[in-house]
């Protein structure tokens, strides 16, 4: 099987739909691929937030601390599932822990390649934050019937 371009990874995840081949393009030129091992730590709760991440290949675990600091697997995200986006919105430091569940491709986003993106691509840029508020909503919705079935 041939690896899919940095292109075809972003019009598969929802963080990009709705934005055009040519905004794809600029995203694709903008954004780096990082590539992590089982088990590496791609940020910590509590680190300085800067970027978004798009999963290209592997899976990820989402990780919070336990009143007693125990790490907890809130969620496990495989592609084409992004994460990490509440740090371009709000700038507060991040709320989990995310591991590499195995072997481990990611594209990285950054507030600066943002910013670029929406100097060039304002409808796509606006699309971008749209999708982010969309999956913001599902989260919550989630986490609300989740909690709803515990009380």
């Amino acid at each position: 099987m041939e690896a899919k371009s940095k292109r075809e990874i972003l019009a598969e995840s929802p963080l990009f739909h709705n934005v055009l081949p040519d905004e794809l393009s600029l995203l694709a030129d903008l954004v780096t691929m990082q590539e992590y091992r089982a088990g590496d730590i791609v940020f910590n709760q509590g680190d300085v937030g800067d970027s978004v991440f798009v999963l290209a290949e592997g899976a990820i675990e989402i990780l919070q601390k336990t009143a007693t600091g125990a790490p907890y697997t809130v969620a496990t995200l495989t592609p084409p599932a992004f994460f990490g986006e509440m740090s371009l919105l709000d700038k507060e430091t991040r709320s989990a822990t995310v591991r590499a569940a195995n072997d481990t491709t990611l594209l990285q986003l950054t507030n600066d390649n943002l910013r670029v993106f929406a100097k060039n691509f304002r409808n796509g840029f606006t699309w971008i934050v749209v999708n982010i508020a969309r999956m913001l909503s599902a989260r919550l919705r989630e986490t609300n019937k989740r909690l709803a079935t515990k009380m």
